[in-house]
């Protein structure tokens, strides 16, 4: 048997992965720490008959330093980010410790006509431990094998030192009992420790290896990816065609191809797209480092008009290339438009998920896209997409911008209800407030008054694609928000790691079958 080399991926994610495990290792033996803890209470209590020994002050008092040390570690590796190194001495310091712990424990507990079990008794604690740590812990064989080793040595040496001699028996069933535990260990960790180094052998097909979950959807889950070549940082949504349905894929695949061919700075890079060989449709964009609007608001508070009005007339350009090309995006909300602070622009406006697109001049599609269904999300919908479906426009993008441009100004939606129905039937009959008034201060009449034209019930009374709102909002020219403001508020801004879905996601690679690529 040989040991197994590292696992070829990025070092960060190793480490994390490595914490990850350790805190678990840590959790487990707390766990079981604490319910022996119990067992000494409740035990007495149903075995009459049994009498608890009597332990030495000392044994009592190593038996409580070992478990704040072992809730120590845990608390550190979850609320900390220990190194690689510091992880390493961390679990083998647990696990050697604990072995002579439980050595010294069995030896004290254990005296008179008992004192043949206590070496006995050790091993099964030794034993317990190192095949719960070659389970959760990431370790090469040659580690495991050495640790084993030494956390059996140690049983021998402490019984030798405190007692001077061992039953020739018990010394011979315990050397076999820790030799094979040594061995079934070392096999446990060659068995999980390379089967992610196999895994990523075998799936070395792929362009794209793939990292945390970093959103997740009815329509899919979206991972940070690398580029396995160009080592390029890149976003990867996945579709599943057994949770979302073949037509559905189809409709995505369509999409995803037109709006491929978006160039604007402002609108998000698709860079690839494809199948998997089980099926699942992909594509991979560009990968952001930013926040929503929906989450400037939620988190900052609405942003003043000349801020507004530089994020709305990045989004209305991203648009207008977008209807130029004969495409409707159809869900423009806050959550679908992202601000960041990108090649040293600050403020830098991504419009995203193009998921829901139009095509414009190919109507004979629309079987697949049902484009007599209502799409988009209630708050951001134009009349003409809840009543007309298929007569959805440019101008229905423009009224879905004017929405947004309303909740940043104002922090509310334009129209509130207690059902979508409600909120629907709002769209249709009733005039928006002055976002003014809801936001309790003076606006810019200008933009004020642009946004309202914006939310007209009628196609026609809107500006009429994303190029005649862009240059629009450029003509206000609104003081209030200069670069060096956003380049100030970026600075002041903590970084925060995106959150992700589900941490235990492992790194793994996804594989393209570029013979269905279309």
């Amino acid at each position: 048997m040989v040991a197994d080399p590292v696992p070829s991926s990025s070092p960060s994610e190793d480490v994390d992965h490595l914490r990850d495990r350790v805190r678990l290792y840590a959790q487990v033996l707390l766990s079981i720490d604490l319910f022996a803890y119990l067992s000494d209470v409740v035990t007495p209590l149903f075995v009459y008959d049994v009498k608890p020994p009597e332990m030495p002050l000392w044994a009592t008092v190593l038996r409580w330093s070992v478990t704040t040390g072992v809730l120590v570690t845990w608390l550190y590796t979850k609320l900390g980010r220990p190194g690689r190194t510091v992880l390493l001495v961390l679990e083998s310091g647990i696990t050697l410790t604990l072995s002579v712990v439980y050595t010294h424990i069995a030896l004290a507990a254990m005296t008179g006509d008992s004192a043949l079990y206590g070496p006995v008794f050790a091993m099964f604690g030794i034993a317990l431990l190192l095949v719960i740590r070659s389970a959760l812990v990431p370790s090469p064989v040659r580690r495991t094998v050495i640790i084993g080793i030494v956390a059996v040595a140690s049983l021998f040496a402490i019984t030798r030192a405190t007692r001077g001699s061992m039953d020739p028996a018990a010394a011979d069933g315990i050397g076999f009992i820790g030799s094979a535990f040594v061995i079934t260990t070392a096999v446990t960790s060659h068995v999980i420790y390379g089967l992610r180094r196999t895994m990523r052998r075998a799936l070395r097909l792929g362009q794209y290896e793939l990292g945390r979950k970093i959103g997740e959807g009815g329509m899919g889950v979206v991972y940070e990816a690398t580029h396995v070549m160009l080592r390029r940082p890149t976003a990867v949504k996945l579709l599943p065609i057994e949770s979302v349905g073949e037509q559905t894929v189809l409709r995505f695949e369509r999409e995803v191809r037109q709006t491929s061919r978006l160039e604007h700075p402002n609108s998000v890079a698709i860079f690839d797209y494809g199948r998997t060989p089980d099926g699942q449709f992909y594509y991979a964009m560009e990968l952001l480092d930013g926040l929503t609007l929906q989450e400037l608001v939620k988190d900052h508070g609405p942003v003043n008009a000349a801020r507004a009005a530089g994020i709305l007339g990045q989004a209305a350009r991203a648009l207008a290339e977008a209807h130029g090309l004969g495409l409707v995006h159809r869900d423009l909300k806050p959550a679908n438009i992202m601000l960041c602070n990108r090649g040293g622009v600050p403020d830098m406006v991504k419009v995203l998920d193009f998921g829901l697109v139009k095509e414009l001049d190919n109507p004979e599609v629309d079987d697949i896209t049902q484009a007599n269904a209502v799409v988009g999300t209630p708050h951001y919908l134009a009349p003409e997409a809840i009543t007309k479906p298929n007569e959805v426009g440019p101008a229905s993008d423009v009224y879905a911008l004017g929405a947004v441009g309303y909740f940043l100004l104002t922090g509310r939606e334009v129209f509130s209800g207690s059902s979508v129905i409600e909120i629907c039937s709002k769209h249709l009959t009733q005039a928006p407030e002055p976002p003014s008034k809801l936001a309790g201060h003076a606006l810019d009449a200008r933009l004020e008054a642009l946004l309202l034209r914006c939310l007209e019930k009628e196609p026609g009374d809107r500006p009429g694609d994303g190029r005649v709102l862009a240059d629009a909002l450029a003509d206000l020219e609104i003081p209030g928000w200069s670069q060096a403001d956003a380049s100030d508020w970026w600075r002041m801004r903590p970084r925060t790691e995106r959150a992700s879905l589900d941490p235990a996601v492992e790194k793994t690679e996804l594989a393209v079958d570029v013979a269905r690529r279309t």
